[in-house]
């Protein structure tokens, strides 16, 4: 009887789904890595990005995937949208650079970079591991304002309302920072 009711147990506790994220708040871990923008590749630090205004960091499971095609598509719409407001967008994957290349210019229609977090230090300091598969990022979006610190923090693997929020987050701040 226990042991059924300790497997049973273990069980739900797996099939429980765990959106861990970086609460508001938080600061910001600082990371530097090899990313691409219209196929063409870089270096792109947190710090160097932050002097320029807020970021919107989000992380993707992987290239060329459904889910994430659609969010890259989304991302690229906006992009001038968060430009105006003074924004930097970056996606972070696991996917090798080479992939990226690729994926900066179909998906990112070479409106957006896209880093490489092949060992997956990034994600996992940002707590954007997913449960079920931890080589791959959870589909979470991050707000970080230049001050370092995370001003929203959103996790859904539906990638339909990343955008719009961290849109929201964004001009809040903004509305909050006006001069």
């Amino acid at each position: 009887m226990r042991r059924s009711f300790a497997a049973t147990l273990a069980t739900l506790l797996v099939a429980i789904p765990v959106y861990a994220a970086l609460p508001d708040g938080a600061k910001a871990p600082d990371f530097s890595t090899k990313a691409t923008l219209a196929g063409k590749e870089f270096h792109f630090a947190l710090a160097d990005a932050l002097k320029k205004g807020p970021v919107v960091l989000y992380f993707y499971p992987a290239a060329f995937t459904p889910g994430c095609t659609i969010e890259a598509h989304d991302f690229a719409e906006a992009a001038d949208k968060f430009a105006a407001l003074g924004a930097t967008v970056i996606g972070v994957s696991h996917d090798p650079i080479e992939k990226l290349d690729k994926f900066s210019v179909s998906e990112c229609r070479n409106k957006f970079p896209v880093a490489s977090d092949a060992d997956g230090h990034i994600m996992k300091a940002y707590d954007s591991v997913m449960p079920a598969h931890p080589d791959y990022a959870n589909r979470t979006s991050y707000v970080i304002a230049p001050t370092g610190e995370i001003i929203y923090s959103y996790t859904a693997m539906q990638p339909d309302k990343h955008v719009e929020n961290t849109m929201a987050a964004v001009k809040k701040w903004q509305d909050a920072h006006k001069s």
